[in-house]
């Protein structure tokens, strides 16, 4: 396929490590900006859940030389940290009337002209779910915060499944249900036994805020969530819990820590900026809805 005066040839790949083996060079060349790829592939090639549903996995070739990669890990939606926006007309042409895409996050420059190719393309409708800010940390400024932090184990299950499912009603308004909790559990299981770090702040013996970041990976570890409940808020224990997670991931091997803001959330924004985040590049979320509807 001829675009502009590139000539591309878009392959999916249905073996995960065949596929990391073509692109791991390319997503390492920089862990920071390709932070989700890069954890979503180690998570399924080395802690795989039996209920994981086969990824999406594209790469885009000029000449024999690879120059874009996109892939989407179930349910999640797809990523184009690895498709720069002159290599997003040549993805949607491949996926589309193949696939059914929930919605793409990424880079804004190549998200938006993605989302007005796949609506071109399909008929869906669109609209932006989250403007999101990707932040690493510099030097870290440890919040002056009342309270200790503790690494959480199995017997923290029930606490943080609770949070957990909390956080996910309130950051993406999802409804809740029955089995929310026990899905929380399930997941938060396997990134213990991942060896993830969580960390719980306290003060005293009360449980007051939660940070998570996944074991580092390719020198890049990334925080999230980070959840304190609403009546233990505007007391700094969401700074302190994050503080004391990016101090784990640089003591077990990160170079870089990272985390997403959502833009819409000036408070959290200017709270990760005063202990030491940095941003990197704004990124955006976009959910696809079915044609006609």
């Amino acid at each position: 396929m001829r675009y502009g005066p590139f000539v591309a040839e878009v392959t999916r790949h249905d073996d995960l490590a065949e596929f990391w083996e073509r692109t791991e060079d390319f997503f390492n060349a920089d862990p920071v900006f390709h932070t989700i790829p890069i954890a979503a592939v180690d998570r399924r090639l080395n802690h795989p859940d039996p209920d994981d549903e086969p990824p999406l996995l594209v790469t885009v070739t000029e000449d024999g030389v690879l120059v874009a990669a996109a892939l989407r890990t179930p349910p999640w939606p797809l990523t184009l940290s690895g498709v720069a926006p002159q290599w997003v007309d040549a993805v949607a042409d491949a996926l589309a009337g193949e696939v059914e895409l929930p919605g793409v996050n990424g880079p804004r420059e190549s998200v938006e002209p993605f989302v007005v190719a796949w609506v071109a393309r399909t008929g869906c409708g669109a609209h932006e779910h989250m403007a999101l800010r990707l932040y690493e940390l510099g030097d870290l400024v440890p919040p002056d915060v009342p309270g200790t932090a503790r690494l959480a184990t199995p017997d923290d299950l029930d606490l943080l499944a609770h949070w957990r499912t909390e956080f996910a009603v309130e950051a993406t308004a999802q409804a809740r249900d029955e089995g929310s909790e026990d899905r929380s559990e399930r997941i938060l299981r396997i990134s213990l036994a991942a060896g993830n770090g969580h960390l719980i702040w306290y003060v005293g013996d009360t449980p007051v805020s939660w940070a998570a970041a996944n074991a580092p990976v390719s020198g890049m570890s990334r925080i999230g969530p980070v959840y304190t409940p609403p009546e233990h808020r505007r007391n700094g224990y969401g700074a302190a819990a994050t503080a004391a997670c990016a101090t784990w991931a640089r003591e077990n091997g990160a170079e870089h820590v990272v985390l997403y803001t959502d833009l819409a959330n000036p408070t959290s924004n200017s709270i990760y900026q005063r202990i030491g985040f940095r941003p990197v590049v704004d990124s955006a979320e976009f959910v696809f809805t079915p044609a006609g509807s």
